[in-house]
């Protein structure tokens, strides 16, 4: 499975970004797609994870600001970032966990600025 991201970049405090993955091959709906992040100098960390079915997992740093969704029918899983603090810039990766295996995208870098 090949995951590719887009939407990073560079966004003032407060402001919002998405980020989006889309997978090669359909992942089944109940095994977890989401996004981790790694920081400068810190070690890569869930942000948020969905599998279908359930409620989304959400690291406390960012409940009640980013929402995770999944279309299943492109294979899809989108990040809405809003209300971003400079502590949120990192790189972010795209995440599948199916048929026993993890797969990463490559990462997209958010800055957010002060």
């Amino acid at each position: 499975v090949q995951l590719q991201a887009s939407g990073g970049g560079l966004v003032q405090a407060g402001g919002s970004l998405r980020l989006s993955c889309r997978a090669s091959r359909s992942i089944f709906s109940g095994d977890p797609m989401g996004w981790y992040r790694q920081a400068p100098g810190k070690s890569r960390e869930l942000v948020a994870r969905k599998r279908s079915g359930r409620d989304p997992d959400y690291s406390e740093s960012v409940k009640g600001r980013f929402t995770i969704w999944r279309d299943n029918a492109k294979n899809t899983v989108t990040l809405e970032m809003n209300s971003l603090e400079p502590d949120d810039t990192a790189v972010y990766y795209c995440y599948a966990k199916t048929d026993g295996n993890e797969y990463w995208g490559q990462g997209t870098l958010v800055t957010v600025s002060s």
